[in-house]
């Protein structure tokens, strides 16, 4: 019996500990995306029909409910959660992976004394290799909502995309702006996640005599700033991505990002930037404390931590 309680308190490693990480942040990052899909077909509608909705996003939810019922504020609600969930898997699980890497790699000291540098170029390969998972389901959510007749789900929708337009230009024309959106975006909100928690917690005491309700909270807080943050400086590619996704176009990637930037200028590009705020905020923060919170749950305590201490 005691053989079976101490096996059972072993902390994971390797393939282990880095399913539980990917898991964790699969979890956090498929439920915040998929409640808030209303919201999402909001800002997109108010990206590709500003004529049409052009009264703020109260309005707009509005103008969507009578014109289409209630109904209509979920959809692409199947390629959003299974999106989201496999990219969450990427995104957090390859954050942990490359992170520990590069301490590895350089050492603790010389980490701890980059620490800034090495969350960055961690969270942006992982998202890369988050967003070739992503891209697909994203294509599907964006035309779905876009043009709701198209097709009635998220496997109607990704077949027809196959079929019509093949894998290249119907999955991953958007690749590009998808990359300038969520690479940015990810670094930006892990970084800042990093730096504000490290300072939270320098106030706060040290992170083992901390609560699991006030742990929560704090990545709560943390997560919403760096929500904020990477909201704005992604929004211009948010905007790219939605208005390529919307039809199937003509001309290569780069010509069609590049007129379509001309075409928008600067103020078309931060179009439904409110709503994006007020999406990416929240779920940035709610991701933060699911993922905190499922990692204590799993038992994924292993990670490499590089924070500077507060000297005594």
């Amino acid at each position: 019996m005691s053989a079976i309680q101490t096996q059972a308190t072993v902390a994971p490693t390797g393939v282990s500990l880095y399913a539980r990480y990917a898991l964790a942040g699969a979890i956090g990052c498929g439920v915040t995306h998929g409640v808030l899909t209303p919201v999402d077909v909001v800002k997109t509608r108010i990206q590709l029909d500003p004529t049409v909705y052009n009264r703020g996003m109260g309005a707009a939810f509005r103008q969507i409910v009578k014109a289409e019922g209630s109904g209509a504020l979920l959809t692409g609600f199947g390629p959003t959660f299974a999106g989201y969930f496999i990219q969450g898997a990427f995104k957090f699980g390859g954050y942990e992976f490359w992170r520990k890497t590069f301490i590895d790699t350089l050492g603790t000291e010389t980490a701890q004394n980059n620490r800034a540098l090495i969350y960055s170029v961690s969270a942006g390969i992982a998202e890369f290799f988050a967003d070739v998972a992503l891209c697909p389901l994203e294509a599907t959510r964006i035309r779905l909502v876009s043009q709701p007749s198209f097709a009635t789900g998220l496997v109607s929708g990704f077949s027809r995309i196959l079929r019509e337009d093949g894998v290249i230009r119907g999955f991953y024309s958007g690749f590009g702006p998808i990359l300038f959106k969520q690479v940015p975006y990810t670094i930006t909100k892990f970084v800042v996640y990093e730096r504000v928690l490290e300072s939270v917690l320098d106030a706060a005491g040290p992170r083992e005599k901390i609560s699991g309700a006030t742990m929560t909270a704090l990545n709560l807080g943390s997560g919403l700033v760096s929500g904020i943050a990477a909201a704005i400086v992604s929004q211009p590619a948010d905007t790219l991505l939605s208005k390529i996704n919307k039809s199937s176009g003509t001309g290569s990637v780069t010509s069609r990002l590049f007129g379509l930037a001309s075409e928008l200028g600067v103020r078309g590009l931060f179009l439904g930037m409110g709503p994006r705020i007020v999406m990416v905020g929240t779920l940035t923060a709610f991701q933060f404390a699911i993922y905190g919170d499922l990692k204590a749950a799993f038992g994924a305590t292993g990670g490499a931590e590089i924070a500077k201490k507060k000297k005594e």
